[in-house]
């Protein structure tokens, strides 16, 4: 197990214990990227999709898509370099019916991840918005689909979501641990830079 430097093997510091919100729109891989991240089995309230669902639930671009969350999902990852911390994932459910439910997953949040599906890019709208309201840091994860039928860049994803500059867009594959964990770092990095810059009243 790594140390950060000056501690004492013997008697290390508690691990550093933060949450991070995994949104987005319905469909765009969020509990998928849970179970990629997760050291544990993750916690799922997914329900299957039935006909009832039809005419609320858009599945345009997903119709393969049988299960939906209906509160959250729930996972935890450890690293221990250069500092002991364990992140806890709290992935937020992406219909509006359900969208009650995420001031109560975001108290105490360090930051969030808004996972973007760029076949149903307005579906991230409203998550994008909500945490800019919220002024929770954010970054944008847009999750590579195999097959998809067109890539876009960065810049083309911030200028059709209207992000500002400083936040972050990233691409992912969220069935992979790697990429995954690459999406976390951006978070965490940003998120301490948004709180410098806040401090120091340099961010715009």
């Amino acid at each position: 197990m790594a140390y950060a430097p000056g501690s004492d093997p013997t008697n290390p510091a508690p691990p550093h214990e933060l949450k991070i919100i995994i949104a987005g729109g319905f469909g765009a891989g969020k509990s998928t990227l849970v179970a990629a991240l997760s050291e544990i089995e993750p916690l799922s309230t997914e329900e299957l999709l039935t006909v009832a669902g039809t005419g609320t639930d858009d599945l345009y671009g997903v119709r393969g898509k049988t299960t939906t969350t209906v509160a959250l999902d729930f996972g935890r990852i450890t690293f221990t370099d250069p500092l002991p911390m364990i992140l806890f994932l709290f992935g937020a459910p992406g219909q509006e019916r359900f969208w009650f439910l995420w001031s109560e997953l975001g108290y105490g949040a360090l930051g969030a991840v808004v996972l973007v599906d760029t076949r149903r890019l307005e579906d991230s709208f409203t998550a994008v918005s909500w945490y800019e309201q919220q002024g929770l840091p954010f970054v944008v994860a847009v999750n590579e689909f195999a097959g998809s039928a067109h890539r876009y860049t960065s810049d083309e994803v911030r200028q059709a979501l209207g992000l500002a500059a400083h936040i972050p867009v990233v691409t992912c594959d969220a069935r992979d641990h790697t990429s995954a964990v690459h999406v976390l770092i951006s978070l965490v990095g940003h998120s301490l830079a948004v709180r410098r810059a806040t401090t120091s009243g340099a961010l715009v």
